[in-house]
């Protein structure tokens, strides 16, 4: 895995492009922390130069978010997730993995464990409101208030639309846990649009925070589930809600190559669609008047790792009442990256600093994105600067609209 991870850094000609759009050298202003200067790094575990157990190279390669905002920015075609993928499968050998990244993908992969973590995180949600603050204990309450979302009353849906697409969601793990509201708004929202939504049982988490602190093997098991799981209804649209769920599942193809599934999972990323762009395909249906303003902060994995840039704005402006305003943030990461948050608190925190400073400026009435990572450091964050500002999922805002246009049963 090693020499083909490493190939993706050939094309790199150390030209610089990359270094503004690297939240971590913004933050530092050292190059070891820049995509350029890792891919220093990396080329010298590939050609021997560099002993995995070299602390610097642990250091900074730890510190990479893995927001990929580099990639676009390269002309010359770096693949640089495959190789910080197997820089950290290679580290995950010679040093163990933080103990607190190691518990996340712990209690995110077992189904069991992640049921009676995130029942009591949700028990906490009344408790954490009242903790929130900017010390590492209250940002940590501040991003567990900031799964609550939108209130919402009908979990009936009532229309005359009639289903055609048969269409399965990634249920997820943290998604499923804390993020259920989401889930059901997602359900809804492609039903009035026009998708026969189907239960897949035995699915299960994408495996992205264990691929990418270097768990390369479990995350090759919570593939090949997935890809089992899904097979059963191979001819459905597989919607995923979450940027870095449906970055990891459209990577499947590549992350199964030579496994006896490859084919499968080649075959399940070609199905898998965000649901903004499953809903902009279809208009999506017009809703009920909503009067917001609304601040869009694009996730990383929907951006830079898919390319999906317009499809959450339609769906954000099909909403009658809607006003978009804008930040000069939102292209930039939100610190949040999986379990980085946890593990690199300081720098997490100095990223998303610039951000929150955007987002206070536009002053909007919510933030809308589409990752459950992001809702909750960008809502932690806002919390911390004693702002109120709720932070949602976009098809939270549509859901509302359809619910006061009559479309969900009372």
């Amino acid at each position: 895995m090693t020499g083909n991870g490493f190939r993706g850094l050939d094309p790199c000609v150390h030209c610089g492009f990359c270094l503004q759009g690297c939240p971590t050298y913004r933050a530092t202003g050292d190059e070891a922390d820049s995509p350029r200067g890792r891919i220093v790094l990396m080329r010298g575990i590939d050609r021997g130069r560099l002993s995995a157990d070299e602390p610097t190279l642990a250091y900074h390669l730890d510190r990479c978010l893995g927001c990929l905002a580099c990639e676009p920015s390269c002309p010359s075609g770096v693949d640089y997730r495959s190789a910080l993928e197997t820089a950290r499968t290679v580290l995950s050998q010679s040093r163990p993995i933080p103990r607190v990244a190691r518990a996340v993908n712990a209690i995110m992969g077992g189904r069991r464990l992640r049921r009676a973590f995130l029942w009591m995180a949700r028990m906490s949600r009344p408790a954490a409101a009242l903790l929130v603050g900017k010390s590492r204990f209250g940002f940590l309450m501040g991003m567990l208030g900031a799964t609550k979302g939108l209130a919402r009353r009908s979990q009936r849906i009532s229309t005359s639309a009639a289903p055609e697409t048969p269409t399965a969601l990634l249920t997820g793990c943290i998604m499923e846990g804390l993020f259920s509201h989401v889930n059901a708004a997602t359900v809804r929202t492609l039903a009035v649009n026009g998708y026969r939504m189907v239960h897949v049982p035995h699915q299960g988490c994408c495996g992205a925070l264990h691929s990418h602190t270097g768990q390369h093997e479990v995350a090759l098991d919570l593939a090949r589930r997935n890809v089992r799981a899904f097979a059963t209804f191979p001819e459905a649209i597989i919607a995923v809600n979450s940027a870095g769920c449906g970055a990891m599942l459209k990577d499947y193809g590549r992350l199964l190559a030579g496994d006896p599934l490859e084919s499968e999972a080649g075959s399940l990323a070609g199905r898998v669609r965000d649901v903004s762009e499953l809903l902009a395909e279809r208009g999506p249906v017009p809703g009920e008047h909503v009067q917001l303003r609304v601040a869009y902060d694009p996730p990383c994995h929907l951006l830079h790792a898919q390319g999906i840039a317009n499809p959450p704005l339609e769906v954000i402006d099909s909403v009658p009442g809607i006003e978009r305003v804008s930040h000069v943030e939102a292209a930039m990461c939100c610190g949040s990256a999986g379990s980085y948050s946890l593990t690199e608190t300081g720098l997490s925190r100095a990223v998303l600093t610039p951000k929150i400073n955007a987002l206070l400026t536009a002053s909007p009435d919510v933030v809308a994105t589409g990752n459950p990572g992001c809702i909750m450091q960008i809502g932690a964050g806002l919390a911390a600067a004693g702002s109120r500002i709720p932070v949602v999922h976009p098809v939270e805002i549509l859901d509302r609209s359809y619910q006061l246009a009559g479309y969900y049963g009372r």
